[in-house]
């Protein structure tokens, strides 16, 4: 399905600072004790250089921890609050691939939306000059959107930075390797002139069912029946976000099932859909997993 909105597109903002591991939670308590970014003190608070304080905020952002005007979001609060949130330090993998589900679900951050849902699907392997010409070609379509080819170049430099997983570093907590980069989304081959990336689908058995099952009733587009079809293919459908393909989407289902009596399967004359006898508010599921 194609996204026919005019989509705003928007590029940088990151200041070429992928996310650090730590900065989420940083930036969080920070904005939690009402304290605000333009502050002089900002620098020393979040004990990192100017322009990453701006970085620190547009992740933020971009995560959906903080909304527009610098406040904590509710998905914020659930996840990072020290007293009541699911995972303060991002101890759980289930938790690294929330955090992805929001930054390209929430379209701050346009490249995560615009990867996930549509130009990984039609490259396999692609490289920084193969994604500045995708980009290049939806300008030219639409002069409406004026893209700069170094900002969208650098923001795919970030991009890679923020999900590649270096094999040679084994320093987990290396604070220049992206906060993405664990759940292996973004693979690589190929060194130096020759590197390409790509990201394929798979079966993804180290993603919990519950986050899907979220992701699905976080999407306002879907109704109490879903098909096969959408949840593999729509645009921020679990099958376009979490890169998963058929059969890893069966398994995920069948294991949505297995928890959940409100939920069922159902393929009748070739139609195969999801549904739902009743929808649960999504953070519900989250708070059964984490209560684990």
């Amino acid at each position: 399905m194609e996204n026919t909105e005019i989509i705003k597109y928007t590029f940088s903002g990151h200041d070429s600072f992928q996310c650090r591991q730590l900065w989420l939670k940083k930036g969080y308590d920070y904005v939690q004790e009402g304290k605000n970014f333009n502050d002089e003190d900002a620098v020393v608070e979040l004990g990192v250089g100017k322009n990453m304080v701006s970085s620190i905020r547009f992740w933020l952002k971009a995560f959906n921890i903080i909304d527009n005007k610098d406040i904590p979001t509710e998905f914020g609060k659930r996840l990072f609050d020290d007293e009541t949130g699911y995972d303060p330090f991002l101890e759980d993998e289930a938790s690294l691939w929330l955090l992805h589900y929001q930054l390209v679900k929430n379209g701050f951050a346009s490249i995560y939306s615009i990867i996930f849902n549509e130009f990984r699907k039609e490259k396999l392997f692609f490289n920084k000059e193969t994604f500045v010409n995708y980009m290049k070609r939806i300008g030219e379509s639409n002069p409406d959107l004026n893209f700069n080819e170094n900002t969208v170049a650098k923001d795919f430099i970030v991009f890679s930075n923020l999900y590649k997983s270096d094999p040679e570093s084994k320093d987990v907590e290396d604070s220049f390797s992206g906060i993405l980069s664990e759940i292996e989304l973004l693979k690589t081959s190929g060194k130096g002139k020759d590197e390409q990336f790509f990201i394929e689908n798979s079966e993804r058995d180290d993603l919990p069912e519950s986050i899907v099952l979220y992701a699905i009733l976080d999407n306002p587009n879907y109704t109490n029946s879903i098909s096969l079809n959408s949840l593999e293919f729509d645009w921020n459908s679990p099958g376009s976000i979490f890169a998963l393909n058929r059969s890893g989407l069966m398994n995920k289902i069948a294991d949505i099932i297995d928890d959940s009596k409100e939920v069922t399967f159902t393929d009748q004359a070739g139609i195969k859909e999801l549904q739902f006898k009743k929808k649960e508010d999504a953070y519900k599921i989250l708070d059964r997993y984490y209560a684990k």
